[in-house]
């Protein structure tokens, strides 16, 4: 929804989307003057970058945590995730260049022509094939694309495992969408595109929950047996009732250059369902594996077959946490979480990049956090792994306590309270 500038500015200062803001940001209205100002600096950025402009449009999308199912969805099984209450927000106007000009605080300015939407070699792992690729994608929806200047600005970390990447492509998608699409796409069509543009255009073979959880927001699980058409259902839980807080501890490594150790989980993950007849893990019964099990290791090697292992177990393991949130059975949720956890180390081994002796960041993390929470809550690595973040469920009372022990090892500002977002990608 496009206003004028001067309008968009007058209405944040005065309070008008307090309540908007108040539920994107789980907090009271009386408490979202610092989001509100944050709208306000992307306009004021967009401005500054690009011109003067008479209307613009406001959008959000989250970050996401994943809750469980690691890395199962590029094998088609379950998953369970939500959008957390930090973001990545834009201001958008048209422009008269036919061009998508793209400017997100602290990197280059990314332009693409409208004009040439075709995959391009050349750009893959860059921003400009993310954009070419969502472009092109609603193109073929029927976008009548038209030039825009955008401006980004994002308190979500990059290279944390809350998934900026995501936030990205949906943030994009949601623009791209409200602007030019007459039939509007779904959230979870998005998120598609998303995944699409990171596959087919960015040349990284992502999985499809980290979009879905940032585009559909909430608390979510999917079922991705069918890819095209993936069964998503709401979890209805509030984890502050339960006295739990969430938290996302950051290591301090960084995911950059670990695409190959990424890729590679994928990748032994369906060699071993080719072994056993299938596409995916998804395509083949658990028993099909286990009789196969001696062929696996001579043709995929002992890490893929452990690999196999965990991605049976945890997709499992989903349905009875989706069975223990309904049923407010929160001990063996915590319990489950935890169980993941140690799969995800020991059988997936994406916690330590192979090879890698004196940076083992995200282990030593899972660690420390252990020993604070003692027998309380639950600890795993989260999302992709080998870098990036820890996620915790720690009891309030022990939160206070937990954060400052693991801000004084893990250094001020690591350890990240957050809550469950209850909307995914938004127009202000």
């Amino acid at each position: 929804m496009m206003k004028s500038i001067p309008v968009w500015k007058q209405e944040l200062s005065d309070g008008v989307h307090a309540a908007r803001l108040a539920s994107l940001y789980c907090c009271a209205p009386a408490e979202t003057a610092s989001e509100a100002a944050r709208y306000a600096a992307v306009l004021d950025g967009l401005e500054k970058t690009f011109g003067s402009h008479a209307e613009a449009g406001l959008y959000s999308a989250p970050g996401r945590t994943e809750i469980g199912g690691n890395h199962t969805d590029h094998q088609h099984g379950r998953v369970l995730a939500g959008s957390v209450n930090i973001d990545m927000i834009a201001a958008a106007a048209p422009n008269d260049k036919n061009q998508l000009c793209v400017q997100s605080e602290g990197y280059d300015l990314c332009i693409i022509d409208l004009n040439g939407l075709e995959a391009r070699k050349e750009e893959e792992n860059t921003t400009a094939a993310l954009l070419r690729g969502e472009c092109a994608a609603f193109t073929q929806r029927g976008a009548k694309l038209a030039g825009l200047d955008v401006y980004i600005s994002s308190n979500v970390p990059k290279g944390s495992g809350v998934s900026s990447s995501a936030a990205f492509e949906v943030l994009i998608g949601v623009i791209l969408n409200d602007c030019f699409m007459t039939e509007k796409v779904s959230p979870i069509a998005i998120a598609q595109i998303g995944q699409w543009a990171e596959n087919v255009y960015f040349g990284k073979p992502c999985g499809l929950m980290d979009q879905m959880a940032s585009s559909v927001g909430n608390i979510i699980t999917i079922d991705f047996a069918s890819p095209a058409k993936p069964v998503v259902e709401p979890v209805a839980v509030d984890f502050s009732k339960a006295g739990l807080a969430l938290c996302i501890l950051d290591s301090g490594a960084d995911h950059a250059d670990l695409t190959d150790e990424y890729a590679a989980i994928p990748a032994e993950c369906r060699a071993v369902a080719a072994v056993c007849g299938g596409e995916v893990l998804r395509d083949v019964p658990f028993e099909t594996f286990l009789a196969k099990l001696p062929e696996c290791r001579r043709q995929c090697g002992d890490r893929a077959v452990l690999r196999a292992f965990h991605v049976y177990a945890d997709n499992d393991r989903v349905a009875k946490q989706v069975a223990a949130l309904h049923d407010g059975d929160f001990g063996t949720f915590l319990s489950l979480v935890n169980e993941s956890g140690c799969s995800s180390w020991e059988y997936l081994q994406n916690v330590i990049p192979a090879g890698y002796k004196e940076h083992q960041e995200v282990g030593v993390t899972i660690a420390a956090a252990k020993h604070l929470l003692g027998d309380k809550g639950a600890v795993r690595v989260h999302g992709g792994g080998f870098a990036g973040t820890v996620q915790a469920f720690v009891p309030v009372e022990m939160l206070d306590e937990f954060k400052a022990g693991m801000e004084t090892i893990l250094g001020e500002g690591r350890c990240h309270v957050l809550s469950i977002r209850p909307e995914g990608g938004a127009v202000l």
